[in-house]
Order: C-alpha cells, then structure tokens, then sequence
C-alpha cells in the first residue's frame, strides 16, 4: 500500500520521527495524587546499574550531526554519581505498574495514539486510520492504540513481554518511575551512560556502525519509508536485550525505541547553562527524547548516534518512544556490588 493513498490530516511531526499529539495534557499536575511514591524495591535495584560519574565530554562538533537540533558545542559536563536501568521498561514490567495502580495512559485518556502505517493490517487500514501527519504522512492516528495494543484494536502484545513499552507519553513514563521510587534520568544523564565510557565515539560500541558487519542496534534497513528489509533481525521494536550491552552494560541505548529524558528541550540553552550535573532549562514546550528507534536511517534521520537529540510535547505518544528509569545516588541501597568488567560501572 502506498502511504499516500489516504489524504492527510493536521497532526504535526514534532523533532525527528515522532509526531505531537497536541492534546495540551498537563497531567504531570495530578501525578503526585495520582500514583503513589515508592521506595526502590530490590526487584528494581537488581535492574539497575550504579555509574560513578564524574567528568565526560558532551554533544558533538561533527558534521555528521545537526547543529539546528544543539548537538553542539562539545563541553566538558561533571555528574554525579547515579542509577540507570540497564534496559527500557518492558511491556511486563509496564502491565505490573497498571495492575498495582489502575493508570491509565494518556492514549487511552485521549482515545487514540500514532502508529507506523506499515504495522496497521491493509486490510484494515481504512477502517482505523483517523489521521495522518501532514508532514510525516507514515504516521497515522489510530483510535485505539495504546500500550497494550500498540497497533491498534485487535492488536495485542503476544511474545511481547520483553519489548520495550510504547504508546507512553513523557507524563505516563513519570508516572511509572514514581510508583517504582525511581525518576527520568536527565539528558546528560542518559548522554554518560549512553556513551558506555567510551570518549566521543559515535555509537555507544564505536564508530563503525557495523563493526565486522554485526548488527549492534535496532534501526531500518531498507527504503523509508516504504520497506524495512528487517536485515537487523526486526522491522519493529525487539526485545530489549536483543543487541551487545554497551561498555556499562546497558542495552539498546540508541535504536529500538526513543527515550524520554527529564529535561525540557532548547536548542541553545545549553551553551551558556551551568554544566555540572546539568538538568536543562527551567520551562518549554517539549521534553528531549533520545536514542533513536527502529524507525531511524541515514537517509531521514541519522539520530541513533550518541550526541544526537530530538523531542516531543509531554503529552505526546507513539509506537516508537518508551523510556528507562534513573535514581539519585543514595536513594538507592548500596550493598557491595560486583564490578564485572563494566568500566566505570558496578554491575549487580
């Protein structure tokens, strides 16, 4: 089917590869009364990986960046020791936090979410598809979606319990570290750990994209946005360990699926900020989001690199964004752990 069959509609695309739902949700507000604060429970420490912190290099000067995005200018950024999950949140991690709470996500609240048109069934893409994004016509409103069935109605997450879950706006991912005592790690946060304790490198393992022609993340092979060959094992999210750790032992910190950061998103409020343990500007209009996701190439959206950033509104949801979780240093218990060979880490 060509994705052009269907006319458009007035959602927007907000940043790279995700589109704004524009609802104007201000549910952050309610969540403290809504879902209750936790302690970090040994099931969610033992997901966790503690990173020491310290000084590391930020961003990128490179030209295979985006300037207009603020990838740069490289700066020298100090951090605090902290907690990092080592995956994104599951599907069955995200079913036990609405079975202990009854949340509903902002998807279900509005009624709908956006979907990749490839994943809709042809046989029932008129019938579910509402909307299409004007400027990104492969997204689609769906009536429906939500995280349990990402594709719409009649979907469901069958062999899905370890992929990462999706349709999850930044206040329902909120939300979530609440409930598990945890709290969205800061970008510069999700930066160091993404990085793995390598310096500058362009991928969280290197520079070469497929070092020995291995695929080390989840990305589009193929035509986008017309064909996925899946030459990476998956033409959608995959489970969350499916790829190499990172030099910390965290999964898939680029690729699969966006991840929602604490901060608000500016373009340049970093290169006059203070830049020890950094957490953004005070206000605006979109959270940053990073990583990547499977929706990701070269040719649209080079943005599974690193350094590279994108956002969306707070309320916004989609079938490629999910989120990990962080925990200040101290909230946390510290029995001695293990270091295995996690530079800069200490792994469980």
């Amino acid at each position: 089917m060509d994705i052009a069959e269907k006319g458009h509609a007035e959602p927007k695309a907000y940043g790279c590869c995700t589109p704004s739902a524009g609802n104007g949700s201000r549910a952050s507000e309610a969540i403290e009364e809504a879902v209750p604060k936790n302690e970090v429970s040994v099931e969610t420490r033992a997901r966790m990986v503690r990173l020491r912190g310290g000084r590391f290099l930020m961003g990128t000067d490179s030209a295979e960046g985006f300037p207009q995005d603020g990838e740069g200018p490289v700066r020298e950024v100090t951090l605090r020791p902290f907690w990092i999950d080592s995956t994104t949140v599951t599907n069955r991690l995200f079913r036990k936090f609405v079975e202990a709470t009854g949340y509903r996500t902002e998807a279900e609240r509005f009624g709908w979410s956006f979907v990749f048109w490839a994943h809709i069934p042809k046989a029932r893409f008129n019938e579910l598809v509402e909307d299409r994004v004007r400027a990104a016509p492969w997204w689609c409103k769906v009536r429906g979606a939500r995280w349990d069935a990402p594709e719409g109605p009649g979907s469901n997450l069958l062999r899905r319990d370890e992929h990462p879950v999706v349709h999850v706006s930044w206040n329902d991912a909120v939300a979530y570290a609440r409930w598990c005592g945890q709290r969205l790690p800061t970008e510069a946060e999700w930066e160091y750990a993404a990085r793995g304790g390598l310096e500058q490198r362009i991928y969280p393992w290197g520079d070469k994209l497929r070092p020995g022609g291995k695929h080390m993340c989840n990305i589009w092979q193929g035509d986008f946005p017309n064909h996925d060959s899946g030459d990476d094992g998956y033409a959608g999210t995959s489970p969350v360990q499916a790829f190499p750790p990172n030099g910390y032992g965290l999964y898939s910190m680029t690729g699969n699926t966006w991840e929602w950061c604490a901060d608000w998103f500016s373009a340049d409020f970093h290169k006059t900020a203070n830049l020890d343990n950094p957490t953004g500007p005070p206000d605006g209009t979109a959270r940053v989001t990073r990583g990547g996701s499977f929706l990701c190439h070269k040719s649209y959206c080079n943005r599974y690199r690193v350094a590279a950033r994108s956002s969306n509104t707070p309320d916004s949801s989609c079938s490629n964004t999910s989120f990990r979780c962080a925990a200040c240093d101290g909230t946390v218990g510290r029995e001695p752990l293990e270091t295995k060979g996690f530079q800069g880490a200490e792994k469980r």
